[in-house]
């Protein structure tokens, strides 16, 4: 039971504390998850997130919900992403009784305008721990460009651009074959 409420209790600090959605999230997850708690390592998380972005629903719930499942099955699952959605609910419905008088204010306005600035800086954060993260060879970094060309000069769909990653991370990555004749060590 006290693992379960664990769960519950890490993924209500995700949720009160990841700001901005997206790559945004990646840094609140190290902290909490890698660091804080070594419950799975950075590349587990930056697995998760590349499956959640291929899965339908919000990235860092269908994130949460793979953590809690690797930890403690479903019912894992289950704790994790209701801790993680609480924060934002309270939040949205507080903000709800008073956006249309709060939105008026200079001084909102500001600060929303700030909150966008460090958001913006969490992504690049992010943009910098995944390029450190995949520059292990030149196929990566083939694969990268490809994406990088495929999204900022062709505007591909990003599905189109992950399933061909996919197909070319798999064609590049195959083992190679040894050829006819050749002994098996």
């Amino acid at each position: 039971m006290r693992e379960y409420l664990d769960l519950f209790w890490a993924f209500i600090v995700v949720g009160a504390t990841a700001f901005g959605g997206g790559y945004a999230v990646v840094p609140v997850l190290e902290r909490e998850l890698v660091k804080k708690r070594g419950w799975i390592t950075m590349d587990e998380v930056l697995d998760f997130y590349t499956i959640a972005q291929i899965t339908p629903g919000i990235i860092i719930v269908n994130i949460s919900t793979f953590v809690g499942c690797k930890r403690k099955g479903v019912l894992g699952g289950i704790c994790a992403t209701i801790g993680l959605v609480i924060p934002g609910i309270s939040l949205m419905l507080i903000i709800s009784l008073f956006v249309k008088r709060l939105a008026e204010y200079p001084m909102v306005q500001h600060a929303l305008a700030g909150i966008r600035i460090a958001v913006c800086a969490l992504i690049l954060d992010t943009t910098i721990k995944l390029v450190k993260g995949f520059y292990k060879n030149y196929k990566s970094v083939i694969i990268c460009i490809a994406a990088f060309a495929l999204s900022a000069i062709f505007s591909l769909s990003p599905v189109v651009i992950i399933l061909a990653a996919g197909v070319a991370g798999f064609l590049l990555y195959l083992p190679k074959r040894k050829a006819a004749g050749e002994e098996k060590e």
